[in-house]
């Protein structure tokens, strides 16, 4: 990778990094903003709810624009839109006695802008890199960011918070700014690569073809992403519960228990990215062996409620997924296109988000059953993503680069 690709890939990693912070440093603050502004919990949860709502069902858009106009063209105006979400948000807290719907429509402007920017990094990084091992190092990079943001947002949130309740607002639009300037000046995009100037019908029977000839595999990528942060984000939400409810932990001890499982994950998906090649066939076993890591992991949990077992487990869980998600990310990346790859890597990314919004709920609910009903059904979930992707993942040895062009305008 040469000095230009690492300058624009480590400018597009701030995207991922304070699309987090964005939605991620809220989290601490609920308990406070529900006391500072009358709200319920449920209100509450609505504030961090919509965010991803609304990502889920803008992102295939907003990577089909990419693949129209540009990605550059996508990404500023979506961070733009995102700063402007916190900005409003940190407005009407400020000045408004009864500020919850105006919070709630900052935060609709939010999720609008994390639909634009945050799937068009995948393929913006295969766009930039000319190897596959480059765009493979690449992407362990913005999943290590990701990540990190993950870990990070509950410490900085509650700082920011312990100065005035409703500053992480404030704080938001300030990242975007200079994740903005970075994209602006660091980022060069190919020409060749910057916009498909087909049709809507055209554009459409390619992706329609491409799903027909590749969506075995690119359809089980999909599931195996989304089966990755249900498990993480449940995981994750049922450990945060138990420590409060059960042991009593809280604040910046919680937060730092919780960073250990979500470090294992940031450090796993760094080295992983960094050691990824260009055979394809690897990459799957990679996959695998980490799918399968944490499907042992959660079935080792399944027959006690020890804590210092279930958080070793969950760091199992998150090296497994640490190594499995830059490989997945590679796979689609380098496996599509480039004038579908941002259509594609995008249904990916909203799968992900659905896996995202949906662990917490469903776990909530099977905690309330029982133990082992919510464990052995998360380990047979994990089961399924080892059986896809051991038997449904069988990328192309090489990227279509003009037959399928030829074929369909035929």
């Amino acid at each position: 990778m040469n000095k230009t690709e690492k300058w624009g890939v480590l400018s597009l990693a701030s995207i991922p990094l304070v699309m987090t912070l964005g939605n991620s440093m809220l989290i601490p603050i609920l308990p406070i903003m529900e006391k500072e502004i009358g709200i319920t919990s449920f209100q509450s949860s609505l504030i961090i709810t919509i965010y991803s709502i609304v990502a889920i069902i803008l992102i295939p858009i907003a990577g089909f624009l990419s693949d129209r106009i540009g990605r550059k063209k996508v990404i500023i105006p979506s961070l733009i839109i995102a700063g402007i979400g916190g900005l409003i948000s940190g407005l009407a807290s400020w000045l408004f006695e009864n500020p919850y719907l105006i919070i709630l429509i900052g935060r609709f402007l939010q999720g609008v802008g994390a639909a634009g920017a945050s799937p068009i990094v995948l393929p913006l990084v295969g766009d930039m890199c000319k190897s596959e091992k480059d765009v493979n190092t690449g992407l362990g990079l913005i999943e290590t960011s990701n990540t990190f943001g993950k870990v990070l947002s509950p410490i900085l949130g509650a700082i920011l918070a312990a100065l005035i309740w409703y500053m992480p607002f404030f704080a938001f639009p300030i990242f975007c700014l200079i994740s903005i300037l970075l994209i602006q000046f660091l980022i060069k995009t190919p020409k060749n690569n910057e916009v498909d100037t087909s049709s809507f019908s055209f554009f459409l029977k390619k992706i329609k073809r491409t799903l027909k000839e590749e969506g075995r595999w690119l359809i089980s990528i999909f599931i195996v992403g989304a089966i990755c942060f249900y498990i993480l984000f449940g995981m994750l939400f049922f450990l945060s519960s138990i420590l409060e409810d059960k042991y009593g932990i809280d604040g910046i001890i919680k937060g730092l228990i919780l960073a250990i499982p979500l470090g294992a994950l940031c450090l796993s998906s760094y080295i992983t990215g960094k050691k990824l090649g260009d055979d394809k066939n690897t990459i799957k076993w990679i996959i695998f062996s980490g799918i399968l890591a944490a499907t042992i992991a959660v079935f080792g949990i399944c027959y006690t409620e020890n804590l210092y077992i279930f958080i070793a487990a969950l760091v199992i869980c998150g090296i497994g997924i640490g190594v499995a998600l830059p490989s997945l990310d590679a796979l689609i990346t380098n496996g599509t296109e480039k004038d579908e790859r941002g259509t594609i890597t995008s249904i990916y990314s909203s799968a992900r988000f659905i896996g995202v919004a949906v662990g917490p709920p469903v776990f909530a609910i099977l905690m309330k059953l029982s133990h082992d009903i919510l464990f052995f059904s998360v380990a047979g979930i994990s089961a399924v993503a080892t059986v896809l992707v051991l038997f449904f993942i069988k990328p192309p040895k090489r990227v279509r680069t003009d037959s399928l062009f030829q074929k369909v305008k035929r």
